[in-house]
């Protein structure tokens, strides 16, 4: 087995003219070769060996995806050091928890949207180098610049081979529920991954002729980490990036990926956009006739910048079945990776074509999973496991028991051995007449509403659950009247299938956008239902025993 970073110099010498990253900036695009880069790189190693980093330092990296987060990363694989990424969507305090937590020893600072007054949270003494500034994000002072420091210091000549037992990487989990947790993964782990993947043709990455991914997920999740950085540089692939949301449509019909992952919400925003065009029930007609339907498809993929896609991803969060019937209706084959950071990112794809839409695929090679008996909870064992949780190893105890990982989701397996996951453990709760409910299966059958974006069952406390909602742009632009009407609808077809304690008794939409920035959602865009408890609990009841079926708060 090859390192990550062993690929990376193969590159260097067998293809350094080939372009290796690509980022845009005002509708142009900076390439970098992988020998530009890997030059970069090792100018950076230089300078943090000046500042007197040893191997197996820690090393922050707090930024939007771009080409410097990938140099960054290079230079601390180069080095020898352990890197610490987390999300530059932080606000301060946990900022600051992090960097006391992760023991760093020098931390990369780029692109943000807000900055503020997070410079105080950084020790003075504690090395800081800032990528150069990008247009549109918040100006950083605190700290030595990129090109300065590319152009004092002359590139490191080594070839640094870490062991597959050194810590790689330390990876902050997004916290949905509770504090942020530092998952351990030995270069082991991705070295593994990648050679089972050429040596199964599990996900077929390695049969694609010139592979050119598009990175805009968090590059600190792993999903990102795991599923676009670690396979382009191991592959020798191409790697463009989003300049920003405005641009993102743009950037991506530009590049014509022939890998992409997404989240659900990001795949959902696709379809929105396609069927605020063409109604979904004239669309489902016309695909279906063979030639016009042909140019259809074909009109539709080349519109979004997917004419080449080879291997679509979705993954972080469960992604509804209906999404993934959509996508296959213009012949894309959505593979579903469900996992956890503690697992390196999967356990189960659903890679097979014959996949059932409401599950998540099979364990992928040398994978096992198990139902517990008791309490239907998924467990797991991989060889791609974490080491545990930096500094916590009561923590790690309580989800790593006899080589099984307890991921904290319920789910079942088919007799083929599909997995579907029907909800978590912690998301299950009980309402004011003792009965529990579990949200995720009412949320799927709600979010098939082409007026919702996002939908988070509640009902803490009160008889009945109910449905809070967050429109899609299809829905801010219809009159009320109509979209109350279908949402109506969905929730009278929906509740005659449920048991009595879970159906929906009212439906609130509320106006304001759920975002990271106001704390309702993950920075992977997904819901955190205590944020909504803690806002929202208050209002519960009235909004239960209201009149009205749809309540527009």
């Amino acid at each position: 087995m090859e390192t990550v970073i062993e690929y990376f110099y193969r590159w260097e010498k067998e293809k350094p003219n080939d372009i290796f990253l690509r980022q845009p900036s005002a509708g142009k695009w900076k390439t970098l070769t992988f020998l530009e880069a890997g030059e970069q790189a090792r100018r950076l190693v230089t300078a943090l060996q000046s500042m007197g980093l040893k191997v197996g330092d820690h090393i922050g990296l707090s930024s939007k995806n771009c080409m410097h987060w990938f140099i960054a990363d290079l230079a601390i694989m180069m080095g020898g050091y352990v890197s610490v990424p987390f999300y530059p969507s932080l606000p301060k305090e946990q900022f600051e928890q992090i960097i006391k937590l992760a023991d760093l020893k020098a931390i990369f600072l780029g692109r943000h949207d807000q900055w503020d007054d997070k410079s105080d949270a950084i020790a003075e003494h504690l090395p800081t180098i800032l990528f150069p500034h990008y247009e549109g994000d918040a100006k950083i002072e605190h700290g030595q610049q990129w090109q300065t420091i590319l152009e004092t210091n002359t590139p490191y000549s080594g070839e640094f081979i870490p062991s597959l037992d050194d810590l790689w990487t330390i990876l902050f989990t997004s916290g949905t529920t509770g504090s942020p947790k530092g998952v351990m993964l030995p270069h082991r782990n991705p070295a593994l991954m990648m050679k089972t993947e050429r040596e199964t043709n599990w996900i077929g990455m390695y049969t694609v002729e010139k592979q050119r991914f598009f990175s805009f997920l968090p590059l600190n999740h792993v999903a990102e980490r795991l599923g676009v950085e670690v396979p382009a540089i191991v592959g020798g692939g191409e790697v463009s990036f989003a300049e920003n949301l405005a641009s993102f449509a743009d950037n991506i019909r530009d590049s014509r990926p022939t890998f992409i992952f997404a989240v659900p919400r990001i795949w959902t925003l696709f379809y929105q956009g396609v069927v605020d065009k063409v109604p979904e029930r004239k669309l489902k007609l016309l695909l279906k006739l063979p030639i016009l339907g042909k140019r259809v498809r074909q009109k539709i993929l080349s519109e979004m910048g997917f004419d080449n896609l080879k291997i679509a991803a979705t993954g972080a969060a469960i992604t509804p079945a209906f999404i993934k019937d959509f996508y296959r209706s213009l012949g894309i084959h959505l593979i579903e990776a469900y996992g956890m950071t503690e697992v390196s990112g999967g356990i189960t794809n659903g890679v097979d074509l014959d996949t059932p839409s409401d599950s998540v695929g099979r364990a992928m090679p040398g994978a096992e999973i198990r139902i517990d008996q008791g309490s239907g909870e998924i467990l797991m064992r991989t060889p791609y496991m974490m080491t545990g949780y930096y500094k916590a190893q009561d923590q790690t105890k309580k989800v790593l028991k006899n080589e099984w990982l307890h991921s904290g989701d319920i789910g079942k397996l088919d007799e083929r051995g599909y997995l579907y996951v029907t909800g978590r453990i912690k998301d299950a709760f009980k309402t004011s007449k003792g009965s529990f409910v579990t949200p995720n299966p009412l949320e799927e059958f709600i979010a098939a509403n082409e007026y919702i974006e996002q939908v988070c069952v509640a009902g803490i406390g009160i008889p009945q659950p109910i449905a809070l909602i967050n429109l899609s742009e299809a829905g801010l632009n219809t009159d009320r009247q109509i979209v109350s009407d279908s949402i109506n609808a969905t929730i009278d077809q929906l509740n005659p299938s449920r048991a009595k304690h879970e159906r929906i008794s009212t439906a609130i939409i509320q106006t304001e956008n759920w975002s990271a920035d106001n704390g309702i959602l993950t920075p992977t865009l997904k819901v955190k239902r205590n944020a909504l408890d803690q806002q929202f609990s208050k209002d519960y009841l009235t909004w239960h025993e209201s009149d009205e079926k749809v309540i527009w708060a």
